[in-house]
């Protein structure tokens, strides 16, 4: 028979690693739904070019097909919330472009990390927030109004 001080003991300990569990996945979470919101902006945007590009392509008749044919493929329903952003998350994902093309404005010829765009622009340095100005700067890498100067580095195109 284990004695009661040492059960009551074991019982303290396993609350208290189960509160540290819980407060780091509480920020784990909230960094993950930064990320997530800024991957359905993202994904808000390309779904939305790739509809101008194949209304673009299309010849006039075929035009109003394009148009339905992009709606559809838009998620409906219940999943509905996670597809499409918030009102603001839409503008806050083009600003985050207008803030690091700015940056890169004033810093010049110089080689940056992604945490260090995300500092200069006074946004949290979790991983969900890194990731956000990481993913913009693939974009603008992939616009070549970037450019990838080494491993995990950027600078002005």
């Amino acid at each position: 028979m284990v004695p009661a001080s040492r059960s009551t003991r074991d019982i303290e300990v396993t609350a208290e690693s189960l509160q540290a569990d819980l407060s780091r996945l509480e920020l784990q979470k909230r960094a993950l739904e930064r990320e997530l919101a800024a991957v359905v902006a993202h994904l808000d945007t390309i779904q939305r070019a790739l509809g101008a590009l194949e209304v673009v392509m299309a010849s006039p008749a075929e035009a109003t097909g394009a148009k339905e044919a992009v709606r559809r493929r838009r998620v409906t329903g219940p999943a509905q919330a996670v597809a499409r952003p918030r009102a603001g998350a839409e503008r806050a994902y083009g600003r985050l472009t207008e803030q690091v093309m700015e940056y890169f404005a004033q810093v010049g010829d110089t080689d940056v990390r992604a945490r260090d765009v995300a500092v200069a622009l006074g946004r949290a340095t979790d991983s969900g927030s890194i990731n956000a100005v990481r993913s913009t700067l693939d974009r603008l890498v992939g616009t070549s109004r970037v450019r990838r100067s080494g491993r995990g580095l950027y600078r002005a195109g």
